[in-house]
């Protein structure tokens, strides 16, 4: 049986998705290229040995359409003779990139491979990829759920409610993370992990003087009177500030056979132990990281007290609340260097940026097991172990 392991991770750093973002005047490509060169020149070998490229990016459209991954590693100078693939599992793209990238090395389909992932959501904004009056469904879901799916953040709402979370829990969790992210960078934590893009060298979206006080003055964001006709249940507690923002960046890791890194005298810094995807309710949408890790947990043998570090992530604070609540969690071994309430969410890279903050995070803790997980956009999540060396 071989085992798949990871020998480089990097990201960039990660950047308001606005106009006037610190990366919001770099091509999405370019950006994703600039990480791919990273990750290469890190590693030390020779880029045309590489099999296969796999990226995530979730709106495919603009300046992100036609095959992102494919265009990302011509623009770094890489051989044309690699190929590449762009994958689409909403927020959870790029993990599902480190899924098929160590899933096709434990086949023998490969020996080494590439997944990362890039979001420019400054220069193609969420959503771009439907266009008003645009049906992404279809007829058979419409029939399936005729009372009509919701936006994201009332998922977070109704997980609120359903889990009895309330506005302040939330606030301080999200204050937690801007505590902790802030603290990581002051230690110098995220310097192993971060491929400065020319000036920009830290992630934009953390604030350090964040405050449960500051935060409990904002105000809902997806309060509509129509929704709160349909769920009179909901306390409309969901804010800007206990929700991820918008954000532009990029990540990568890379992935080969451990003879193949023992061939290339490369140390691996983990190996991909375990691995699970699943679907849930797509009206609650965001609740599937609970039976994922679960059936994770399950497949690698493992159980919860043997996981040293968490990172899940923090698309609205009520998902992980409610992962806590549900798993038992040490919240101490969740997101210990703070999560995308801080750090920022650019969608498609997402998952390769939690990954790497995890192996690096083992790393320089000395811990053994780490377990990520995502949720995703219809109900869906990423979840895997990966043990460090």
């Amino acid at each position: 049986m071989r085992d798949a392991v990871i020998v480089e991770a990097v990201r960039t750093p990660i950047g308001k998705g606005k106009a006037g973002g610190a990366l919001s005047h770099v091509h999405p490509v370019a950006l994703l290229s600039h990480t791919l060169r990273a990750l290469i020149e890190r590693s030390g070998i020779d880029p045309a040995l590489v099999d296969d490229v796999i990226g995530g990016t979730v709106d495919q459209v603009g300046e992100q359409a036609m095959n992102t991954t494919r265009y990302a590693w011509l623009g770094a100078g890489f051989p044309e003779s690699v190929p590449a693939t762009t994958v689409d599992r909403q927020c959870g793209s790029s993990q599902q990139a480190v899924h098929f990238a160590a899933q096709g090395v434990l086949s023998g389909a490969y020996d080494i491979a590439v997944a990362c992932g890039v979001e420019s959501m400054s220069r193609v904004p969420m959503w771009s990829n439907v266009p008003p009056g645009a049906d992404p469904f279809g007829p058979g879901v419409a029939a399936r759920y005729p009372e009509g799916l919701v936006p994201q953040g009332i998922s977070a709402e109704l997980i609120a409610a359903k889990w009895s979370i309330d506005r302040a829990a939330m606030d301080a969790f999200a204050t937690a993370s801007h505590t902790k992210a802030a603290r990581a960078w002051a230690a110098g934590l995220f310097d192993a992990e971060v491929a400065p893009y020319e000036e920009v060298r830290r992630d934009e979206s953390v604030r350090p003087a964040t405050t449960e006080e500051v935060l409990a003055g904002l105000r809902p964001s997806f309060e509509d009177p129509g929704f709160a006709e349909r769920f009179p249940q909901i306390d409309w507690s969901v804010t800007a500030g206990n929700s991820s923002p918008i954000n532009d960046g990029a990540s990568a890791v890379l992935v080969m056979a451990a003879d193949t890194a023992r061939s290339l005298g490369l140390r691996p810094l983990a190996r991909l132990h375990s691995f699970a995807v699943t679907g849930s309710d797509p009206l609650l949408m965001l609740t599937g990281v609970i039976p994922a890790t679960e059936k994770v947990l399950r497949r690698s043998g493992l159980s919860l007290a043997d996981i040293d570090l968490f990172e899940i992530n923090e698309a609205f604070a009520s998902v992980v609340l409610a992962w806590q609540q549900e798993t038992g969690a040490d919240p101490a071994k969740v997101n210990v260097h703070g999560g995308a309430i801080a750090l920022g969410h650019p969608l498609g890279a997402s998952g390769t940026r939690l990954t790497t903050t995890l192996v690096h995070a083992l790393r320089a803790r000395g811990a053994r097991y780490g377990l990520q997980a995502m949720c995703e956009a219809g109900g869906l999540a990423n979840a895997m172990v990966v043990e460090a060396l």
